[in-house]
């Protein structure tokens, strides 16, 4: 009998202190207090940009055929080099002068030479200016009509490609940036020149492409490089900003967060605004701050500290090796 009351005792005892421990663990944490961080509005530009991909292409693209067929007797020209319209690339015979030039060649150099001055090689021609961004024959080759022997560029630009979704931000004249995948470090200024009228599926997705052609074209362009394009679709200097984080949505309103005036520190209040621009990092505020304007979001880096006289009597404690 008397060992069943001890039993009761120690049992309510525990119940006590457990009780106890847990309510001044609680009532610590209830003491803990929001701590935010200061943004100050702050005047600076920011723009509003589409981002895509797109690809190197020619602006024109020719490509050259002969006009007979025949074996090719000499290259003018390399691949990369720039040529004026008009300008020789190769020389060629056609099929009859290679088989009469074979034939004279057997009686002697005399003869060989006779007929080549009196049977004149044919020309290729370049039609127009520009770069020679393919060469696909060497000396000796025999080509036919059909045969590509060169392809001319008259300039390289960008080809981006545009969702159906943002198309209609997009307008000719607008700024855009120029980055290549094989070379992320070298930016290019560019300038919308022209949007395609008719679009094509890729992905499910309607898509339109855009050229997008460079102020300067580097060495580095090449035909068919992966790149990537921000066309600036609207842009504002002298705009006043507050970091992203610092703007909310509460009732269906644009707010942010300011100490109450005349309150105590941690008294806060929500002002409505109205917002403009953002980008990644900024958003432009139109409506309801000044420039003097202070504002308050969550500091990210505060951690609870610990509370003092031990740790949650709840939790499993570690054994401690001496």
């Amino acid at each position: 009998m008397v060992s069943s009351k001890k039993l009761v005792l120690s049992v309510l005892v525990a119940l006590s202190v457990l009780g106890a421990a847990g309510f001044f663990y609680f009532s610590n944490n209830r003491s803990v207090k929001p701590h935010f961080e200061e943004a100050h509005a702050s005047r600076g530009s920011i723009s509003s940009s589409v981002s895509t991909t797109g690809a190197v292409e020619p602006q024109t693209r020719v490509k050259i055929q002969s006009s007979v067929g025949g074996r090719i007797e000499e290259i003018l020209v390399e691949e990369g080099q720039l040529v004026k319209k008009g300008e020789v690339l190769a020389m060629l015979s056609s099929t009859e002068r290679a088989a009469l030039l074979d034939a004279a060649k057997l009686q002697g150099k005399s003869e060989q030479s006779y007929w080549q001055k009196v049977y004149k090689e044919t020309a290729v021609i370049a039609p127009m200016a520009g770069q020679v961004i393919v060469r696909s024959v060497d000396p000796g080759k025999t080509v036919t009509t059909n045969d590509s022997l060169f392809v001319l560029s008259d300039r390289l630009l960008v080809k981006a490609f545009v969702d159906e979704t943002d198309i209609g931000r997009v307008k000719v004249g607008q700024k855009a940036v120029i980055s290549l995948d094989a070379y992320p470090e070298i930016k290019v200024n560019g300038v919308v020149g022209h949007i395609y009228y008719e679009s094509h599926l890729q992905n499910n997705v309607n898509i339109y492409n855009v050229d997008v052609i460079p102020e300067l074209i580097p060495d580095v362009f090449r035909s068919g490089m992966s790149a990537n394009i921000e066309i600036i679709v609207q842009e504002k200097q002298n705009a006043l900003l507050l970091p992203l984080a610092a703007v909310q949505s509460r009732n269906g309103k644009t707010v942010v967060l300011q100490r109450r005036r005349g309150g105590k520190q941690e008294e806060t209040d929500y002002k409505a605004v109205r917002t403009g621009l953002q980008d990644e990092r900024h958003i432009e505020i139109l409506e309801g701050l000044t420039d003097s304007a202070v504002v308050l979001l969550p500091d990210s880096s505060f951690v609870l500290p610990r509370k003092k006289g031990g740790s949650n009597p709840f939790m499993p404690q570690r054994s401690r090796t001496r």
